[in-house]
């Protein structure tokens, strides 16, 4: 089956209504898409103490890895309060190391508002002059 950018919009979407945000009242979606056709998905999970709380491209992410995964070509991202879409939603900073620890800078990121309206970008764009693995050589 092929994966449309459309298609992993949606599932971004639909991970959103998962999100447990009683804090903030901001809910986000992710949706990873691995090269081998597998999409994981995340939504954000809050905590009382802020610090344990888990963003939804972190979760997607961890669940992938912990599957084995490690080869991925997008995620779809998507974020709003209380439910609806707002503006465009991009990644904090340590979801965008995250991402940069697993993909080359050419890794597609879509920034969701509607399965039909995004930004399309490259980690490269989202993250300029990142330090990951290749750091460390």
């Amino acid at each position: 089956m092929h994966i449309t950018e459309s298609d992993l919009a949606a599932r971004a979407i639909t991970a959103r209504q998962f999100a447990y945000a009683p804090y903030s009242g901001f809910t986000v979606g992710a949706a990873l898409l691995c090269k081998d056709g597998t999409i994981y998905t995340g939504c954000n999970v809050e905590s009382a103490a802020f610090a344990p709380t888990v963003c939804a491209e972190r979760t997607a992410f961890v669940k992938a890895v912990s599957e084995g995964k490690r080869d991925f070509a997008a995620i779809a991202i998507t974020g709003g309060k209380q439910g609806t879409p707002g503006d465009y939603c991009y990644p904090c900073g340590v979801c965008r190391q995250v991402i940069a620890e697993f993909c080359s800078g050419a890794f597609t990121v879509l920034i969701v508002r509607t399965p039909t309206d995004w930004q399309k970008i490259t980690l490269e764009e989202l993250l300029p002059h990142r330090f990951g693995p290749d750091s460390l050589q």
